[in-house]
């Protein structure tokens, strides 16, 4: 399950993607729009700024805007940036690798093979689903119905 953080961060990039032709957004209108605790969304911004993702500018006409377009920020990436690793067990992480304290041997690790595949899918979902797949679909249960079930796991 993502954090309420990542979903507010997913909330606010949608909000931004939605607006990049217009110029960008001022934080308080995001956080009244989409119901965001303003101080929260200004910490959330900030990663995201530090991470590249957007830029922000000040004065009448300033405001947040994306950095990169929809096209080009994958839901893996926010997650990372937002959540942290994504992974079930440190060794399977590939951003923050740790061998598990109580493992004997890594190659023949029962838990660790249980979800290996299970990770390997969900990744190539999330690194392959960007901002833009996002905006431009329909209804998730409609959606998640209709695609085979790594794409549900993307909306689901």
């Amino acid at each position: 399950m993502i954090s309420q953080k990542a979903k507010y961060a997913f909330k606010a990039l949608f909000a931004l993607a939605a607006a990049d032709a217009e110029g960008g957004r001022q934080i308080q209108e995001i956080a009244l729009a989409e119901k965001i605790p303003r101080n929260f969304l200004e910490h959330i911004l900030l990663d995201l700024k530090r991470h590249g993702l957007v830029s922000s500018r000040r004065g009448k006409n300033g405001g947040y805007r994306l950095l990169k377009h929809p096209t080009q920020i994958t839901v893996g990436q926010v997650l990372r940036i937002v959540d942290g690793p994504v992974a079930p067990l440190p060794c399977l992480s590939r951003t923050a690798y740790d061998r598990c304290s109580d493992c004997v041997d890594e190659n023949n690790c029962q838990v660790r093979r249980a979800f290996a595949d299970v990770y390997r899918a969900q990744v190539a979902v999330l690194d392959s689903r960007t901002l833009a797949d996002a905006l431009a679909a329909g209804d998730p249960d409609e959606a998640g119905a209709a695609a085979e079930p790594s794409r549900r796991l993307a909306v689901g």
